[in-house]
């Protein structure tokens, strides 16, 4: 309830588009209030920022910092006024190679003094926080646009089902590695990606073998909506499309967002209602 009143607050005429190469958008400085150890935020369009994964080096794995950075990160800009929608994508050769198991052991592996119920519990209060991580690209206020090139792998996919619309490059493909890890995934991609593609099947066929897909077949499933020839393309189309979203109505973008989302979670009777709700709302505050 907060958060719709806080985006009538917003609702103001966005400046006509400028057009801005997608090398240059890259080349953006960091915003100075987003200082991050993983995450680098630019705006490459008025109303447009681009939340890049940075960790070229270690192939985007995410690492500890990582998970605690995209709560704070998307958190801050959902109440951004000068934000109205989003790029996600991952800094250099992949979008990213999932968690980094190296970093996270000390993290998530209980103490070998330990005794069973002591070690359940231990990773049982961990596990909800990454799950909030990828969470809250779903409760940002903001579209989320997530372009994704080369591999998106494990987590990488867990975390590209909670954006609002899916980009890829030609050479993006997926994979739900868990299961070769002998574990069940655990942050969002086995509630979700049913709900996205609507094949029960060929989730299970997914998840169960741990196979990879390929961006046409991904297009196909319904798990992106669009295909791009290479990276500098895929990010041009993210921009252009998080531009034209970011020149209509905040509380109206907004409150569509929030209603897409209840909708996906309860029956039609609710939703139908919950819309009703909503504007109701906007308009009492607008007036």
């Amino acid at each position: 309830m907060k958060k719709i009143l806080y985006t009538a607050r917003f609702f103001v005429k966005a400046s006509p588009f400028k057009e801005l190469t997608v090398s240059a958008a890259r080349g953006m400085a960091t915003l100075p209030q987003y200082k991050y150890e993983t995450l680098r935020v630019s705006s490459p369009k008025e109303f447009v920022y681009h939340v890049e994964i940075n960790r070229p080096e270690k192939r985007n794995a995410m690492n500890l910092p990582f998970w605690k950075e995209m709560v704070t990160c998307f958190e801050q800009i959902s109440l951004d006024p000068d934000c109205r929608s989003i790029v996600f994508s991952g800094a250099g050769k992949m979008f990213s190679a999932g968690i980094d198991l190296q970093a996270l052991t000390g993290a998530i592996s209980p103490s070998e003094n330990d005794d069973v119920a002591r070690k359940a519990f231990r990773i049982r209060s961990v596990v909800p926080k990454f799950q909030d991580s990828f969470t809250a690209l779903e409760k940002c206020l903001k579209p989320v646009i997530v372009a994704v090139h080369n591999g998106c792998i494990g987590a990488g996919i867990n975390l590209i089902c909670a954006g609002d619309i899916r980009y890829c490059s030609q050479d993006a493909w997926f994979q739900v590695k868990e299961l070769e890890l002998g574990i069940v995934a655990d942050v969002g991609v086995l509630q979700r990606l049913p709900k996205i593609v609507g094949n029960d099947s060929l989730v299970r066929e997914l998840c169960y073998t741990a196979r990879q897909m390929k961006a046409d077949e991904a297009k196909e499933l319904g798990l992106v909506s669009r295909v791009f020839p290479d990276h500098e393309s895929l990010l041009a189309g993210a921009i252009e499309t998080a531009e034209i979203i970011a020149s209509k109505s905040p509380v109206a973008v907004q409150g569509t967002k929030l209603s897409l989302l209840f909708a996906r979670d309860h029956s039609v009777p609710d939703s139908l209602n919950q819309v009703v709700q909503l504007n109701h709302l906007i308009q009492r505050v607008g007036n």
